[in-house]
């Protein structure tokens, strides 16, 4: 009997335990659909030039250069098809290697290929840079799908060391036009739309990812919402999942740095923007693609305790979302 007590009450406080860890990180989004249907995940948070950032002296690259986080990968989205056993991964970062080893670790789908496309958003250096290591100096990939609007597309055809992937068929360019759905299965289509930045090089899309049963809106970089031509809270009342832009926290985060030249919203003014809707709503919101001076990537931080109070969420590396 006071074995069996014993037992009990191991087994009680381990309960505990459980629902204490569970309580004590909100943002985390369990899912029960590993290994079935559609569903996305994060294979990375940070903005384009990573976190220690080359040259950073501040507080937040403390510590970093010497002791690696492999949790710091730069904003990429993956989508893990398991009904037509395909993957795809949004942005080609220059944690590409990891992150698609992550990809297919998760999936476990088709483990000898590579990945089944590669969308892109626009040319900046953490988007697309990624897809050097597709070519002959690194795993010298045969025919790879990279899924480009046309700007970005002649941005690749025509400058080296783009062009070599093409002219070697490591890549093969599929053309995107905005606003026209890629149907990628019966139940998975992918629709890009164009989104106000700087585009220098490329045109600059967010996505619309379908599938089966939910909607998830991608934007890891736009210059200002009031700029978009569409309405964010419109558009979030039509998808499950809201992957945004969070740059900066606010706009105080560089110092005495001109915040017109790198014009990304606020995750504050944001927030500003989105005050009226719904707690549910709210919840529809995935902060991402975040600068390393960005206090949001402190789980601890008053800037985070902030952001969930107020309903929204921070995105984290490897959560998975149902589609």
């Amino acid at each position: 009997m006071r074995f069996l007590y014993l037992v009990m009450v191991l087994v009680f406080f381990s309960c505990q335990e459980k629902k204490i860890n569970k309580e004590s990180h909100p943002n985390e989004i369990s899912t029960t659909t590993k290994g079935v249907g559609v569903s996305l995940i994060l294979l990375g948070t940070l903005q384009d030039a990573g976190a220690p950032q080359l040259n950073c002296n501040k507080k937040c690259c403390q510590g970093l250069f010497e002791q690696a986080n492999s949790s710091r990968k730069v904003s990429s989205l993956g989508l893990l098809d398991f009904n037509t056993q395909k993957k795809y991964i949004f942005d080609a970062t220059p944690d590409i290697s990891s992150q698609l080893h992550a990809l297919k670790k998760a999936s476990k789908i088709a483990p000898s290929s590579i990945v089944d496309g590669i969308f892109l958003t626009h040319a900046h250096i953490g988007h697309y840079t990624g897809l050097m290591y597709l070519g002959k100096e690194a795993v010298n990939a045969s025919e790879i799908s990279v899924f480009a609007m046309p700007k970005m597309s002649s941005f690749l055809s025509n400058n080296g060391p783009w062009s070599q992937l093409v002219a070697n068929r490591n890549i093969q360019i599929q053309s995107l036009v905005a606003n026209q759905a890629i149907s990628l299965s019966p139940s998975l289509q992918v629709t890009p739309f164009i989104v106000p930045h700087r585009d220098e090089y490329s045109e600059t899309v967010g996505y619309l990812i379908e599938g089966p049963n939910k909607k998830a809106l991608f934007i890891p970089d736009i210059d200002k919402w009031n700029q978009w031509e569409l309405d964010l809270k419109t558009e979030l009342k039509k998808v499950d999942y809201a992957f945004l832009d969070a740059t900066f926290y606010s706009a105080k985060e560089l110092g005495n740095r001109d915040m017109t030249q790198i014009p990304h919203p606020s995750v504050l003014e944001t927030m500003e923007a989105l005050k009226d809707i719904s707690i549910e709503q709210r919840a529809r919101v995935i902060f991402t693609h975040f600068n390393h001076t960005n206090p949001l990537l402190n789980r601890e931080s008053e800037a985070s305790k902030n952001v969930l109070a107020l309903g929204f969420k921070i995105g984290r590396i490897h959560e998975r979302f149902p589609l």
